[in-house]
């Protein structure tokens, strides 16, 4: 059975990243199945720290976006907004160039909270980094606090 509410349009969401950092990174949302969303990312200038590696908050931000995108996914759009509440990453390996892939899966499809384990991998296929997402659901008309 699968998690989603309806079956993911990979062109809408890939189209949804203009203008935003998604574009910036060159995030590109690439498959899903019954129970995972996945999504890539370029390993470049654009995304290195100083020293050429992939910068553990480029992989963060790959992490969320896939995560946040698949929280969307499974939620009733019309009532409901979802918004991150925590997000941490372990930095396995370091990675210079080529694509970075991140696969999310749910560990938790709860009425006010999704948790996702976010696991991301180089060309070769080796963990590079793993990711945990908590995602507030919202009702429309909540009020977020202000800070």
């Amino acid at each position: 059975m699968s998690l989603w509410r309806q079956p993911p349009n990979l062109d809408e969401i890939n189209a949804a990243q203009r203008n935003t950092i998604g574009e910036l990174l060159d995030i590109r949302f690439e498959s899903f199945d019954d129970q995972s969303i996945t999504a890539s990312m370029a390993v470049d200038a654009r995304t290195h720290q100083p020293y050429g590696l992939l910068h553990g908050g480029a992989s963060v931000v790959l992490a969320e976006s896939l995560g946040s995108m698949a929280s969307y996914q499974c939620i009733d759009t019309q009532r409901f907004f979802c918004v991150g509440l925590e997000v941490n990453a372990n930095h396995l390996r370091g990675l210079r160039s080529g694509r970075v892939t991140a696969v999310a899966r749910p560990v938790h499809l709860g009425r006010t909270t999704h948790v996702w384990d976010i696991r991301l991998s180089g060309e070769d296929g080796k963990t590079s980094c793993i990711s945990r997402l908590t995602m507030a659901i919202v009702p429309h008309g909540s009020q977020l606090p202000e800070r």
